[in-house]
């Protein structure tokens, strides 16, 4: 096996190996554990096989969490389409008519490079959604969560019960949330961006 370049020499490790999830399109995980590794995350894949360093403290359920936000974004990395605004506003045409009953109807659908603090923005009033240039790269069904969010938020204002409600109807909400937290806590920011924020994502 070739040396991993992310571990020095004389590293202790210790390894498992398991089968990916469900339609990862990965033959096999190999989890190896560092005590030298003390909070940061990384995977490569080495031939057909996904290898994801962790901290040797880490519990089986966070270990579980990690793996599933390291093939995510292995996945993104490895996918280098990125929609225009045009797609976007097709996008989120098509998850208000899947989702919302078509009630959701933004006015304009754009990226923007301004906001590094959360992941979109609406003004319900104008009828705008803004997305962080940072969810460019992601998997798909983040930015359609991030989408959905401002679209909600185009129907109800702030995140109360009536909010998540509505939110409940994309199948993949929990998930999208895990991953972004995972992405802020690799980036070990002090909290999820738009998280107790108004109208921000």
């Amino acid at each position: 096996m070739p040396a991993d370049p992310l571990h020095r020499a004389g590293e202790p490790q210790r390894s498992t190996t398991s089968q990916p999830p469900r339609g990862s399109g990965t033959s096999a995980i190999e989890v190896r554990r560092s005590a030298r590794r003390r909070r940061t995350v990384s995977a490569y894949r080495e031939g057909d096989r996904t290898v994801v360093l962790i901290p040797a403290r880490m519990s089986k359920a966070e270990e579980q969490r990690w793996v599933t936000v390291m093939l995510d974004k292995l996945a993104a990395q490895e996918s280098k389409r990125v929609l225009g605004d045009a797609e976007l506003a097709e996008r989120a045409e098509r998850l208000s008519a899947q989702y919302f009953d078509g009630r959701a109807r933004p006015a304009s659908v754009r990226w923007v490079t301004n906001q590094n603090t959360r992941w979109g923005s609406c003004t319900p009033a104008e009828g705008s959604i803004r997305l962080s240039h940072r969810l460019q790269g992601m998997p798909e069904y983040v930015v359609d969560y991030v989408l959905c969010h401002e679209l909600a938020h185009l129907l109800v204002p702030g995140h109360g019960p009536d909010f998540w409600r509505l939110l409940d109807a994309y199948p993949r909400t929990e998930r999208a949330r895990g991953y972004l937290e995972g992405v802020v806590a690799a980036a070990r920011l002090p909290h999820v961006p738009g998280v107790g924020d108004e109208q921000d994502t």
